[in-house]
């Protein structure tokens, strides 16, 4: 099985990379950091990652011809397993409306990703650091992991989906936000599983062996 992570200058991939080879040394997957077209419509499994704001990426992943194109077929089309990480899950949404910007998402999962503004006015933006999880609903990628249980967070924005049953993980800062996504064979992540120690680690070994 090949696990592609998309590159298109919009993420940390050498942290993203040494993770899911750590993990796959368990699954026996191969692990290809590419923004080949040609290699993405082959793979088995898809990550897309995303570190900054929401245009920027979006541009960036424009910015490579038929990369997109190539990601929605072997997703949607054909229904291979894809994780968004971050940005990356934040691009699954309808729309995101950042810094003035009305950009359109994929629409992946209906919604808009909408800044966020904490109730307790002690708690600064952007969420910077560890929180813990509450688990919404079951789902395979979350095997082995628990309500209560931390991960790491850096970001400004959420995604408030359209519907709540896509939400299938959230946190709590200074309100709900949006910390996991799926629906189908789409999964995303608000916060960083490569940098979440075991939580992630057994987030993107569940990914790994997941069979939608």
């Amino acid at each position: 099985m090949t696990c592609v992570i998309v590159d298109y200058n919009s993420g940390n991939l050498r942290s993203a990379a040494k993770s899911f080879e750590r993990m796959a040394l368990e699954t026996g997957d191969s692990i290809i950091v590419s923004s080949d077209p040609d290699v993405v419509a082959k793979a088995d499994r898809i990550v897309l990652p995303g570190v900054g704001a929401f245009k920027d990426c979006r541009d960036g992943l424009g910015g490579y011809t038929g990369l997109f194109e190539a990601i929605e077929a072997r997703v949607i089309t054909d229904g291979v397993p894809f994780l968004g990480i971050c940005v990356g899950m934040q691009l699954m949404a309808t729309r995101g409306r950042e810094h003035g910007h009305d950009t359109a998402g994929f629409d992946w999962i209906a919604g808009e990703v909408v800044e966020f503004t904490p109730n307790d006015p002690t708690l600064k933006v952007p969420h910077m650091g560890w929180n813990e999880l509450v688990i919404d609903a079951p789902h395979p990628v979350l095997l082995g992991i628990n309500s209560g249980d931390h991960s790491y967070f850096v970001h400004s924005y959420h995604l408030a989906a359209t519907n709540p049953a896509h939400v299938i993980a959230h946190t709590e800062y200074g309100g709900n936000l949006t910390a996991m996504v799926a629906r189908d064979n789409l999964v995303g992540t608000q916060f960083h599983p490569e940098k979440s120690q075991q939580t992630g680690l057994r987030l993107i070994g569940n990914f790994l062996r997941w069979k939608p």
